[in-house]
Order: C-alpha cells, then sequence, then structure tokens
C-alpha cells in the first residue's frame, strides 16, 4: 500500500472512533509530567485538526494519556509520521516494542548488568505483581476495534518495509503476537455502537421505570 492510500485508510478507520471527554484523557496521575503532557490535547474533538508540532512537542502523551484518549489521538500520530512531521514523536514504540524481548549490557564499575527491555520485563514488581509489558501493552492496545487495528497493521507493515527501517524485529513481532490476530477478531465499530445503543436504551428504560 502506497503511503496516500494508507493515510486514507487510517481517516475512514478512525473517523467515527469516539472522543472520551477532556476529563478522562489523563490515564496517569504520577507528577507533573503526565498533566502537562496531556493538557495540549484537552479541548479538541477532532483529532484530524490537532497540529503536528503540537504532536511533536508533546511525544511523551503517547505514555500519558488514557486508554481513550490513545485511541483517539493515535491516528493524528500516524498520520503526522507519514507526512515526516514528527522529529520526536515514535508511534512505531507505543505499538510494537513490548512484544520483542531484548537484552543490553549496562557497565557500572567492575560489575556488568544484564537489563531485559521488552516483553517478558516485568513492569514494576511493587506495584504490578507479575505483570510484563506484554501483559500492558496488550491491555492497553485492546482498546481499537477491527477497522482500527486493521489500519494500525497496515501502517506497521509501511514502516517496516522502509530502507531505514531500524525497529523491523519488534514490528514483526508485534504483527505476529498481536495486531493480525486484532484486526481479524476485534469487536468492529459497528459491534461497539450497537453496543452502546444497548446499553443507552436499557439506562433509559431504567430510569423511566418509577
Amino acid at each position: 500500500m502506497d503511503r496516500d492510500n494508507l493515510i486514507e485508510l487510517i481517516r475512514v478507520a478512525f473517523s467515527h472512533t469516539d472522543h472520551p471527554g477532556d476529563g478522562f484523557l489523563l490515564g496517569s496521575r504520577e507528577g507533573d509530567d503526565a498533566f502537562e503532557a496531556v493538557e495540549p490535547f484537552r479541548g479538541h474533538s477532532d483529532w484530524s485538526a490537532v497540529d503536528p508540532v503540537i504532536l511533536d512537542e508533546n511525544y511523551d502523551a503517547l505514555s500519558f494519556l488514557s486508554e481513550g484518549g490513545f485511541r483517539f489521538f493515535l491516528p493524528a500520530f500516524l498520520i503526522a509520521d507519514l507526512n515526516g512531521l514528527l522529529e520526536t514523536a515514535d508511534a512505531v514504540f507505543h505499538l510494537a516494542s513490548s512484544f520483542h524481548d531484548t537484552t543490553v549490557n549496562v557497565p557500572i564499575g567492575d560489575q556488568v548488568f544484564e537489563k531485559r527491555i521488552g516483553k517478558s520485563a516485568l513492569l514494576n514488581p511493587r506495584r504490578f505483581g507479575a505483570m510484563t509489558f506484554e501483559d500492558y501493552a496488550r491491555f492497553r492496545l485492546s482498546v481499537f476495534t477491527r477497522e482500527e487495528a486493521a489500519a494500525i497493521v497496515a501502517y506497521l507493515e509501511y514502516r517496516r518495509s522502509l530502507p531505514d527501517a531500524l525497529d523491523r524485529e519488534e514490528i514483526e513481532a508485534a504483527l505476529d503476537s498481536f495486531w493480525r490476530d486484532r484486526a481479524a477478531t476485534a469487536p468492529t465499530a459497528d459491534l461497539l455502537a450497537a453496543h452502546i445503543e444497548s446499553e443507552d436504551r436499557f439506562l433509559r428504560e431504567m430510569g423511566g421505570s418509577g
């Protein structure tokens, strides 16, 4: 798929993605960094209208947005990346890095510490017990519908095909272990819409039953 067709695919796939509401954009309340990174996204109910400069200057929002916020604003990052307008923001990292294991050796003094990075690394045992980075990624990335996931698959495949791609192994691992299955089996946008309508009708009936 060429770049222009891929951009159109992303636009269509995310054209009806719900905004979670400004009060539900922040996914982390630890420290001022999270609040400051997410704040520029408040008041934007149209992801396609967000200036790429805002995206790049606040690249860490990809870590601090709630799942709903991440889902809503991700297409803005993807399209800005495809248009060559991002220098710092790295959507591929957030979509693929947690499905591939890497080890690095860190020398400190006369010792060398082997640090594991990626899917089987523990997130933070004191807080999350045995949860790995892959466990967390599967939870966070399960927010996407089948159509949205298919667009993400196409984006990752495009990024993997670039001559200067440095993260082919991570992308391929993510595609194989998560994204291709998600694009085939995730709930569809129509199913989500039908569920929301059904729940709204149920609540209306409950409210009027008295």
